[in-house]
């Protein structure tokens, strides 16, 4: 690749990092924005807003990338009017029901990469209602499934793959059900 410059080899090294970091940034700073259009632009009441500003923090997001997150959320900034939020619900394999909470610039983009990630890992993704009456208790109790070993790998295949698409996942049952 770089050949004899030392230089060269740095640059490829550093061009890396940058477009990684980039991302990261990109990740928090849609997050902050969310946070400010739910809660407000104080994170001493915002709980959302203080918890993405920590995240900023853990990946050395500049203070200034902040700010301009937070007014970009507070309408101060051009940019943050195409970003919304939205729930997907379907069904994985061996019909465990899957509600996929979102935020995106790009609506019809994502409902597709999400339609994707359930097709390839055996689930569909469904209408509006299908799948969220399943969720109308939210608890978080610690409970086993047993499935059998190719299904298994199916729906842990495709929780991987949908929380891979960010750092946050919760997982919600209704405890009256099992």
């Amino acid at each position: 690749m770089s050949g004899h410059s030392k230089w060269a080899t740095t640059k490829h090294a550093k061009a890396a990092a940058d477009a990684k970091r980039g991302q990261a940034f990109t990740k928090v700073a849609r997050l902050i924005s969310v946070a400010v259009r739910k809660g407000g632009g104080d994170p001493t009441t915002n709980s959302f807003l203080r918890l993405a500003i920590e995240k900023g923090k853990e990946v050395n997001m500049p203070n200034d990338n902040i700010k301009r997150a937070i007014e970009r959320g507070m309408g101060k900034e051009a940019g943050a009017s195409g970003l919304e939020e939205m729930t997907l619900e379907g069904y994985g394999p061996s019909g465990v029901a899957f509600l996929v909470e979102v935020v995106t610039d790009n609506r019809n983009r994502t409902i597709a990469e999400v339609r994707n990630l359930f097709t390839r890992y055996g689930g569909n993704l469904g209408e509006t209602g299908c799948a969220a009456y399943v969720f109308t208790d939210k608890e978080h109790p610690t409970f086993a499934i047993e499935l059998d070993e190719g299904a298994k790998e199916k729906v842990s295949g495709l929780a991987q793959a949908l929380s891979d698409l960010d750092d946050v996942q919760e997982i919600y049952t209704n405890a009256g059900g099992l």
